[in-house]
């Protein structure tokens, strides 16, 4: 099967692939120099560094020498101004600053008052420029390789527009402004997925994180007057265009879970362990609707443990995730800078070696019950 077929046959529910397909979110720059130094030759840090695609190329390079199943493709938005080598104004008027290990966090955001609001105008979300690494994507793997195209809901720009403080103080106090914040990001984000799917992408992924390792950053009522609905409105339009909707949010989702499967996604991702969100558990409660990825966790056991007890992790997240298929085997939520690059690998060669269908039953029956997380809580 191609890589496509298994992550597809997965997202779908459709049956057994060949193997645990194997998909990562984000893989970071640092882990990609580490495992495949020769990609950064001059040439090719010439071409990376090229244009808002470049980051799509060095990780398109680097999901070829892997031979993932699936590459993540964002879209593409430009840099108005350049304030010094590490921080910068983007479209949106949001100010990033890009730490050592290359991750950017927004540092200064453009509405600080409600009157801000006024005169304010979202990027074109038909800008030329928007899908020029989708176009890639779909250039290179179609067919090959699922194109998973990463975009958001409401709630993460509205608090890279207002500051998550404030904004979350307007869910409390300016309830209408909330709304109307949410409404001008909505418009874009539904407007650039809606060209995602037409232009080729596989599947249509949002990355809006809601919780913390103990619960969502908001009441399980705000989350439902203010996030909800947009989350609804994204995955309608995945379900318009007949392709899955694969939803991305960290942390302890079990007070919203029913509200966020209820929307009719495909598939969630990643399901934190060291968040209570324990894969057999999620499995027995949704995994009759919905497809599951990740939960090899990326906080503790890839950047600090052994390449064995990644293993083990692997083996213990199929026993628990994988029968009668459905799932995507990835990390609890990004291969990101402080991972140990050989951690990676391993993981990715075990996915391959416990993973392929039928799964060993005695594996399944051995690792079925146990926690590898138990020692990291």
């Amino acid at each position: 099967m191609t890589g496509y077929e298994r992550m597809m046959a997965a997202l779908c529910r459709r049956g057994v692939p060949d193997r645990v397909p194997i998909w990562e979110l984000i893989i970071n720059r640092p882990v990609i120099e580490a495992l495949c130094p020769d990609l950064l030759s001059a040439e090719k840090v010439a071409r990376y560094e090229w244009g808002s695609a470049g980051g799509f190329l060095l990780q398109a390079d680097f999901v070829d020498r892997e031979d993932l199943d699936g590459i993540t493709v964002f879209e593409d938005i430009r840099v108005e101004r350049q304030i010094d080598s590490s921080t910068y104004v983007d479209e949106w008027g949001i100010t990033w600053h890009t730490e050592e290990h290359g991750i950017p966090y927004a540092v200064e955001h453009p509405i600080q008052r409600e009157s801000d609001l006024d005169g304010y105008r979202a990027p074109d979300p038909d800008s030329d420029h928007r899908l020029r690494s989708l176009e890639l994507a779909v250039k290179r793997f179609k067919g090959h390789r699922c194109i998973v195209f990463l975009s958001h809901e409401a709630f993460e720009f509205s608090h890279y527009l207002r500051g998550m403080e404030n904004l979350l103080m307007d869910y409390a106090l300016n309830p209408a402004f909330a709304h109307r914040l949410a409404r001008v990001v909505m418009d874009y984000k539904k407007r650039v997925l809606q060209r995602a799917a037409d232009a080729g992408a596989d599947v249509l992924c949002t990355g809006d994180d809601y919780a913390h390792r103990t619960a969502p950053i908001m009441s399980p009522a705000h989350f439902r007057e203010f996030l909800l609905p947009y989350l609804r409105e994204a995955v309608d339009v995945a379900r318009a265009k007949g392709i899955p909707f694969l939803k991305h949010t960290d942390g302890n989702l079990w007070s919203i879970l029913d509200d966020i499967v209820d929307t009719g996604i495909a598939c969630l991702d990643p399901l934190e362990p060291i968040a209570d969100m324990d894969m057999a558990r999620v499995k027995a409660a949704y995994g009759q609707r919905i497809a599951l990825a990740g939960n090899i966790d990326c906080g503790q056991l890839l950047p600090f443990g052994t390449e064995a007890n990644v293993v083990e992790a692997v083996k213990e997240t199929i026993a628990k995730g994988a029968v009668d298929g459905g799932f995507v085997l990835a990390s609890s939520n990004s291969i990101h800078p402080a991972v140990k690059p050989e951690n990676y690998r391993a993981m990715v060669r075990a996915g391959r070696e416990f993973g392929a269908y039928p799964l060993d039953p005695r594996m399944v029956k051995q690792y079925g019950e146990r926690d590898y997380m138990a020692r990291y809580r």
